[in-house]
């Protein structure tokens, strides 16, 4: 069975990667899928992104059962492109699962045979988002709880981008 984790992943926090690894024991294949939305101010290029992503599962033992691409548009034409029947979100908390609740009953009525399974990271990862990591380190704090440090090196280059 193969599931679809999309998402910004600007930047790929230690909770996407947990809910990534927690998806990987599921299936047998996960798409990881950058969402490309020209609408969004992002840190990072698509690009960048794959390539930061790539970088932090290198050495996994689950990576081989992970493929990264990128997708613009409805995530269930992507789905269905790929021929994905479940997607797989991460909650972190009451707030999170009330958005992507919604969003779950909107991808149902899209494409009826696309079902979302909701996985939660680890409790000491559950506080953690991008934007709060964005916001860290614009102000120079320490990251080495939320991203890997290839991530952490990423954003102090780039901190003009913040």
């Amino acid at each position: 069975m193969t599931a679809l984790y999309a998402g910004s992943f600007d930047p790929i926090t230690y909770g996407h990667l947990d809910i990534l690894e927690r998806a990987t024991h599921l299936f047998n294949k996960v798409y990881v899928t950058i969402a490309v939305n020209n609408r969004k101010k992002t840190i990072f290029t698509p690009e960048e992104r794959k390539e930061m992503i790539l970088e932090c599962i290198s050495g996994k033992d689950w990576a081989g059962k992970v493929e990264v691409d990128m997708f613009t548009g409805l995530l269930v034409k992507h789905a269905e492109k790929l021929n994905v029947k479940t997607l797989v979100r991460g909650v972190r908390q009451i707030s999170d699962f009330e958005y992507e609740f919604r969003m779950a009953l909107m991808n149902r009525k899209l494409s009826p045979n696309l079902d979302t399974v909701f996985l939660m990271p680890r409790e000491e990862l559950t506080f953690v988002s991008a934007s709060l990591v964005k916001e860290v380190a614009y102000w120079g704090g320490d990251l080495t709880h939320f991203v890997p440090e290839n991530v952490a090196k990423a954003l102090e280059i780039h901190k003009e981008r913040l």
